[in-house]
């Protein structure tokens, strides 16, 4: 077999009857699918389960920027189907010229990479993404980092992460978008359209991966890598509905996830990969499993070797073994003796061939590898553009006392302390899983605020003290610049390393040592406003009761600076809510706002109910809080219709007014509750948000439309219904805070 017949016959196929849908339930044209498996019955056993072979690239390797000479002769032998972290356009089409060229059957490889909140132009965390509640410009962003990760040679990348994470003590809980299924999954859609844009053969589109499939947010003790055990409606309602809004959404892989559910490891889950995802949601693209998750299968004690390992992941529907190497080197003898079935391996192969076609690889390999590219596009000023307005709104304004932000240009003297605000950590500064490689990329806080004061206005700095260490500190030097000061800015909180995988943490204060410095400006009876970067929510109940403005801005990414001291000035009026609750303190984890009623609901005047003694059970800032500095007032609730029938929908309107005196957005949210089920409800859920601008004095009337589908639950038999009862709306600006009434649903 040729390659002009793969160049020429397969090129015609894919631009005239290939099915490049926005939905990866599809499969691509029937003539596609028949040269599909045309393919597969040339291919040996060594050569499909070669396409089913990850293995690490360059970038894993620090002492060679080019794929070895070993690895080399295992891409002619046709033994990879894909890389991880081969990285750079001129690399890329090196290693794919010998795959197409110098194989049997001249197929193209895939390379993947970690592209979680950009790649030259990072944006905020995607935790802070989130907390924007502005899905179009989180697209925005993830298109961004499509166009520049393409720009690289990269075709696929890691992302979107969409677990679900009620514990903050979970480092991991900074690459997904917190604590709310509804929410999540919008965030979910929108990361996938942004990655793989309208068309995945337009230029800039990248494939997208929805991880961690499933339920890896869910870890017992916020222990990476931990199991998780929950029920099977827990799992439906909570964790399950973003990695169902990203296959709606047209992503075509998903990744297993490290962790077991209920006994059986996601990576040999048969039910979870086949059952669920391919036979009942119709998932037609490939599973890749996570770093080494299949050979994690023998410490997880499910299998004895790594034979049983990859025969369990396989058969269960992990279709790619990402760098353990046992599907290529271990299924061999298996595969040709009938112990591994061989529908089994051809339908992992069609699948991964399914996806390098619809990425129209076969009919031009060398996409994405052109080196010009990335040097118009890579932190390109509109790029660094949306990286600030994303930055902008992502941070969440947490206590305006007294008004004292925004803060006056013409301030006379204004003290900027903290580890975090200077120019020797700004590598820190774009958080977790960014690949910031010139620190001079990233505006500083310093740097940021020099560019919005007055030329009269005095600027000190000190750091403090060091971002982890306690050794180094010079907080009297810091207390005495304070002294000197009309206002202090005081920008503290995590390093990039403390986020993120492998990051587990038991303590969610900040570190000791910025603690201690806090307290002392704090005793210099100066006007203090703390900024927090941070990769997750943090105990800040000391911070709350003493300090008089807290911003929390997560981990902004290279437009730090600039989005910060829009805010800290006003040229910008903070919008953000918060994407997940913060804790008093640890003892309150795992926390969450929809959680259920008990037989004995908390009551102030009763002690035998569910309470704590030595702290409330609210939240120190709950689900959906952040401020603004104008005030908004919510009024005329309504319901189209008191009574509806259960397939009937009914909408929902409020009026909303900027009651302040600046202009501002503010996120509208709606919350229901199903007041008597048959199975216990939430107290609340979220089931809408919009995002609306108003100037001062202005009203808008903002209208939600409620579906069965958002009335529906999991009964008793695991069937979704609506119920007849009654059903209770909330909206506000927070889940806490909110305006309610009450609609009938009858047979």
């Amino acid at each position: 077999m040729g390659r002009t017949f793969f160049k020429a016959g397969f090129a015609f196929f894919i631009f005239c009857n290939i099915l490049i849908a926005q939905s990866s339930t599809q499969l691509l044209s029937p003539r596609i699918e028949t040269k599909i498996d045309s393919l597969i019955r040339l291919m040996t056993v060594e050569e499909k389960l070669g396409q089913l072979n990850q293995i690490g690239g360059t970038w894993y390797d620090a002492k060679h920027d080019r794929v070895g000479e070993e690895t080399v002769k295992l891409l002619r032998e046709g033994k990879i189907g894909s890389f991880l972290g081969v990285v750079g356009a001129e690399e890329t089409e090196r290693v794919q010229r010998i795959a197409v060229n110098e194989s049997r059957l001249h197929i193209p490889v895939l390379f993947g990479f970690d592209v979680i909140h950009g790649i030259a132009t990072i944006t905020p965390i995607p935790l802070g993404e989130a907390s924007s509640w502005n899905p179009e410009l989180v697209e925005r962003s993830a298109h961004m980092a499509g166009i520049e990760a393409s720009s690289a040679g990269i075709h696929w990348t890691y992302a979107p992460m969409v677990d679900i994470a009620r514990d903050p003590r979970w480092g991991r809980i900074a690459e997904g978008s917190g604590e709310d299924p509804y929410l999540g999954s919008v965030m979910a859609a929108a990361r996938v359209k942004g990655f793989q844009g309208k068309n995945l053969l337009d230029q800039g589109s990248i494939l997208s991966c929805a991880k961690h499939f499933a339920a890896y947010g869910g870890a017992e003790a916020g222990r990476d890598y931990n199991t998780v055990d929950m029920s099977e409606r827990t799992l439906k309602e909570i964790y399950l509905p973003p990695y169902k809004a990203a296959v709606d959404a047209g992503a075509w892989t998903l990744m297993s996830s490290f962790n077991e559910i209920a006994g059986i490891p996601s990576t040999a889950n048969h039910w979870l990969m086949t059952n669920l995802l391919r036979d009942e949601w119709g998932f037609k693209g490939l599973v890749v499993s996570d770093y080494t998750a299949v050979q994690e299968l023998i410490n997880h004690r499910v299998a004895a070797n790594r034979v049983d390992a990859g025969i369990l992941a396989l058969t269960a529907g992990v279709d790619i073994d990402m760098v353990s190497k046992i599907y290529v080197n271990d299924l061999i003898d298996p595969a040709r003796s009938k112990k591994l079935s061989g529908e089994v391996l051809d339908e992992s192969v069609r699948r991964v061939l399914r996806v390098k076609f619809a990425y129209g690889l076969f009919d031009n390999p060398y996409r994405n590898c052109d080196p010009s590219v990335g040097k118009k596009v890579l932190l390109s000023k509109e790029h660094r553009d949306v990286a600030r307005a994303i930055a902008e709104q992502s941070i969440v304004l947490l206590k305006n006392g007294n008004n004292l932000l925004p803060l006056d240009k013409s301030t006379k003297t204004i003290a900027l302390i903290g580890p975090l605000a200077g120019n020797e950590n700004r590598r820190n500064l774009v958080g977790a899983w960014a690949w910031a490689k010139r620190p001079e990329d990233v505006v500083s806080v310093i740097d940021g605020i020099k560019s919005k004061i007055s030329p009269n206005t005095k600027l000190l700095y000190d750091k403090g003290c060091e971002i982890e260490s306690d050794s180094g500190a010079r907080i009297e030097q810091a207390v005495k610049i304070a002294n000197q000061a009309d206002v202090v800015v005081a920008v503290l909180g995590e390093s990039q390393h403390v986020s993120g995988e492998a990051a587990s943490k038991t303590n969610l204060d900040l570190p000791f040592m910025q603690k201690e410095l806090l307290k002392a400006l704090h005793k210099t009876g100066k006007p203090i406003v703390l900024v927090v970067m941070n990769g997750r929510p943090l105990t800040l109940q000391w911070e709350a009761d003493n300090i008089p403005a807290i911003l929390e801005s997560w981990h902004l990414g290279v437009e730090t600076g600039n989005a910060l001291a829009n805010v800290l000035f006003g040229d910008v009026n903070p919008s953000a809510k918060l994407p997940v609750s913060f804790p008093r303190n640890v003892g309150q984890i795992p926390l969450y706002y929809n959680y259920k009623s008990t037989g004995r609901p908390l009551s102030d005047s009763d002690k035998y109910t569910s309470r704590y003694l030595d702290a409330p059970n609210t939240p120190l800032y709950p689900f959906g809080y952040g401020l603004s500095y104008t005030t908004f007032t919510y009024g005329n609730l309504k319901v189209s219709s008191g009574t509806i029938k259960k397939d009937q929908n009914v909408t929902v309107s409020v009026e909303v007014k900027n009651s302040g005196t600046r202009s501002g957005d503010e996120v509208v949210q709606l919350y229901l509750r199903d007041d008597v089920a048959s199975v216990t409800r939430p107290v609340k859920e979220l089931k809408g948000f919009k995002k609306i601008s108003l100037n001062p004095g202005e009203t808008k009337t903002v209208e939600f439309t409620l579906t069965p589908n958002d009335l529906s639950f999991y009964n008793l038999d695991m069937k979704k219904i609506v119920e007849p009862g009654t059903f209770t709306v909330y909206v506000g600006g927070n889940s806490a805070d909110c305006l309610q009434t009450k609609f009938d649903v009858v047979e």
